[in-house]
């Protein structure tokens, strides 16, 4: 391992570590969440996105310093890759416009049920996890993998910290889009 990708190594999975944490916690006591923010104007959102910025730099990184050095399959790594990379950022992007940057960030707004979030509470959170994946297929690096784990552990935890504080926000109508929607796929 060189001096850089050791560094990717330490800055991704700490980051994403520190995520995991935070959102166990707020799993566990969500009346002392860290996730979602208690206050409109908080720095956590800025924390969040920063952490989970530095979780993708750092597959990206890897991806780059150390492309290709493990053996992949042409067809998983040329096809699936990308083509997890391109729907993740369409869904994510697509999610994001449709539930606008204050509620991606963690602040109450109008619950939405329609579109994308018909068919899973949680198409943002799925498409990044899609992303990371597809960048571990096409980088195909071993040192990428790690990060990409947590990563998406992180992504999937999300959620799960997110679930009590919407059912605060939106009581009956929230309970109810969950008994219809799947919380994932």
């Amino acid at each position: 391992m060189t001096i850089a990708q050791g560094i990717l190594v330490v800055v991704g999975l700490l980051s994403g570590l520190v995520l995991i944490g935070a959102l166990l916690w707020s799993i566990v006591r969500p009346s002392k969440r860290i996730w979602p923010p208690n206050r409109e104007h908080s720095v956590i959102p800025i924390i969040a996105w920063g952490l989970t910025l530095a979780v993708f730099g750092a597959v990206i990184g890897l991806g780059i310093v150390d492309w290709k050095s493990a053996s992949m399959p042409n067809a998983l790594r040329w096809a699936v890759g990308p083509f997890l990379i391109a729907i993740g950022n369409l869904i994510a992007w697509w999610g994001a416009f449709i539930i606008g940057l204050k509620a991606t960030s963690g602040v109450r707004d109008e619950l939405i049920t329609s579109g994308l979030y018909r068919f899973s509470r949680n198409p943002q959170y799925l498409a990044d996890m899609a992303i990371l994946i597809g960048l571990g297929l096409l980088f195909a690096s071993p040192w990428v993998w790690p990060v990409v784990i947590v990563g998406v552990a992180a992504l999937a935890l999300a959620p799960l910290a997110e679930e009590p504080w919407l059912c605060e926000q939106y009581g009956t109508k929230y309970r109810n889009y969950c008994a219809e929607t799947r919380r994932y796929l």
